[in-house]
């Protein structure tokens, strides 16, 4: 036992120094390119899949063996670390930390549960809207970080509501007066390093950094009070320990879904886009607009059917209920306006940087939509003479470096009314931005396309090609269906990022082998790579309601289960109707290389 006690505490290390010695005879017998490409690639997913190395580190492999195998020169190696989709996400993150360093992100998330309204279900939904929106612009770890305290908050007084109305009627006396819980802006204490690693992965980009740790482990605190904690515990029945259940999984999985509907929502989005296009240069069909209008219904019909899903699951979905008029509003329904609105008011009035922040956010979205739209001329002709030149970075950063420039503060006169003072603070500072900025994930998607050009150079892309093309004898939707199936289950225990790293490479020339336009294949398996939904260490913002202690695991399976099935089925539906004239599914494109059909070395 003392033995077996040793090996799992010493199991990552023994995994760092096995992993290479085994697969060691694999470049050493079989002395070609492509070996030794594949040695170095099966080196670094262990790593990836396993996280016996932080995920940054084991993406830094590349640049150390491939130019000890001959493979690249290390000048070439370090040029894939650094590519046109950092600029892009330094753009996104500007707009990341000014929109949570001035608290929008809360104003319109509450403002978008008051608009929907009070009904439990409604309210439900509205929290999952919400949700959504917020993330396909933030992480889909701060999003659930900040919406899980306004639910926990709403929570609480619901419950705490129909127990006066309870004891009034019981005892014929007035009762305690209802104090409308305070929102304690901290979540829980960081407790399970598991899912602290895979914050720091997440879909999106400030898990991990210093202002969502922050926000996480504050919030983490409010379970280690006591009281807090007594009172959570405390269901007055069933269906109150169901509705917080459902609140709880309803934001994990808005966090998720709604990142799917921008190409800059998720990691994953950007790491398929950089590296379709350093594969595909002359395929131009991929940008911010044709992904989200590609998007847009998937992300909408998902959210509705895991809506109803887990409405039915837990609580029973009675229609009828749901959609009557002119009824009068419950206790429960009353309680949850008051909350909300006491949120809100909270706020105050709209300040200056909020307006700001805004009018650049609809700025940078305007200048993604309109860069080449397809339909009509966008603002990129404008630069016709560099055709290809301006990307989505490019608007990106423009907006992005304005976040630095403009003043956070209007003009404001001293006390004796007569001198004006002006104190120049830009929007973001430095720090504010660095402690929000994903290095890991930065160097994590360098490390992917390291591997992505390790692969064409060695010819180890041409060589799976070649042994793959004997699958062109299936069905395009049964290829499909296995691919996205295959990446959904893996994502649910490793990370989303390093997930869709490795089976990139192995999808794209597939997709060539049996003659199928490669999005055929890439598009649903990058989508279905989002689909983390089973168990709380699957993602970061499943781990972040899972701590509020509402759920046990099997209710988060049940449901998750559910949730991955209507979201490969949507995919499915989506490649196969609206996404085939969007992207001219249906032939072979001539952007894309043809692979001899063979099956020899």
């Amino acid at each position: 036992m003392k033995l077996l006690r040793l090996l799992l505490a010493y199991r990552r290390f023994l995994l760092i120094l096995f992993t290479p010695l085994l697969l060691l005879p694999l470049p050493l017998i079989i002395r070609t390119k492509e070996a030794e490409c594949a040695y170095t690639l099966f080196v670094v997913a262990i790593f990836w899949l396993t996280e016996a190395l932080p995920l940054a580190v084991s993406a830094l492999l590349p640049a150390l063996m491939f130019p000890m195998f001959g493979i690249m020169a290390s000048k070439e190696v370090a040029s894939a670390y650094f590519k046109d989709f950092h600029l892009l996400l330094i753009g996104v993150i500007c707009l990341a930390t000014s929109i949570e360093k001035w608290n929008l992100h809360k104003r319109i998330a509450l403002k978008m549960v008051m608009l929907v309204g009070v009904n439990p279900a409604w309210l439900t939904l509205g929290f999952m809207i919400s949700s959504a929106f917020l993330s396909m612009w933030l992480s889909n770890t701060s999003t659930a970080a900040m919406v899980m305290p306004i639910v926990e908050a709403v929570a609480q007084q619901i419950i705490s509501a129909e127990a006066e109305v309870d004891a009034i009627e019981m005892t014929y006396a007035n009762g305690a007066t209802n104090h409308a819980l305070e929102l304690d802006e901290n979540i829980n204490d960081c407790e399970a390093d598991d899912w602290k690693e895979k914050a720091k992965q997440a879909n999106g980009y400030c898990s991990g950094t210093a202002n969502t740790a922050q926000s996480i482990c504050q919030s983490e605190k409010e379970k280690q009070n006591p009281a807090a904690s007594e009172m959570g515990r405390k269901y007055r029945n069933q269906r109150d320990h169901m509705m917080c259940k459902v609140m709880c999984l309803c934001i994990a999985y808005a966090s998720t879904i709604g990142g799917l509907t921008t190409i800059t929502g998720t990691s994953t989005n950007l790491i398929f886009a950089e590296q379709f296009n350093t594969r595909y240069p002359n395929c131009q069909c991929i940008n911010f607009g044709s992904w989200f209008i590609l998007c847009i219904p998937i992300t909408i019909i998902i959210l509705f059917l895991s809506w109803i899903w887990l409405q039915w699951l837990f609580l029973g979905f009675n229609f009828k209920k749901m959609f009557q008029c002119g009824k009068t509003k419950t206790t429960r329904e009353l309680a949850s306006a008051r909350v909300i609105e006491e949120e809100y008011q909270k706020l105050g009035p709209i300040t200056y940087p909020e307006v700001i922040t805004l009018i650049l956010f609809f700025l940078m979205a305007l200048l993604w939509f309109t860069r080449d739209p397809g339909f009509i001329p966008g603002w990129a002709l404008l630069f016709s003479e560099y055709r290809g030149f301006a990307t989505d970075s490019t608007a990106a950063l423009l907006i992005g470096l304005l976040f630095f420039i403009v003043p956070a503060k209007t003009l404001s006169k001293t006390s004796n009314g007569e001198s004006i003072a002006f104190d120049y603070t830009p929007l973001i500072a430095w720090k504010e931005f660095q402690a929000c900025m994903p290095w890991e994930i930065a160097i994590l998607v360098g490390g992917g396309f390291a591997l992505a050009d390790g692969c064409e150079v060695s010819q180890l892309s041409a060589w799976i090609a070649s042994k793959l093309s004997p699958l062109g004898s299936l069905p395009v939707w049964l290829i499909i269906l296995i691919s996205s199936l295959i990446v959904t289950s893996v994502t649910e225990v490793a990370s989303n990022p390093a997930t869709i790293t490795i089976f990139l490479p192995i999808l794209s020339p597939l997709a060539e082998a049996i003659h199928v336009n490669p999005l055929y294949i890439l598009i649903p398996s990058t989508l279905c790579t989002s689909f983390a939904f089973l168990l709380p260490v699957s993602n970061p913002p499943n781990a972040i309601v899972f701590s509020y202690g509402h759920l046990n695991v099997i209710d988060m399976v049940k449901a998750g289960l559910g949730v991955n099935i209507i979201g490969v089925a949507v995919v499915m539906l989506a490649v196969m109707t609206w996404a085939v004239p969007l992207f001219n599914l249906d032939a072979y494109p001539g952007w894309a290389p043809i692979t001899a059909n063979n099956t020899g070395l």
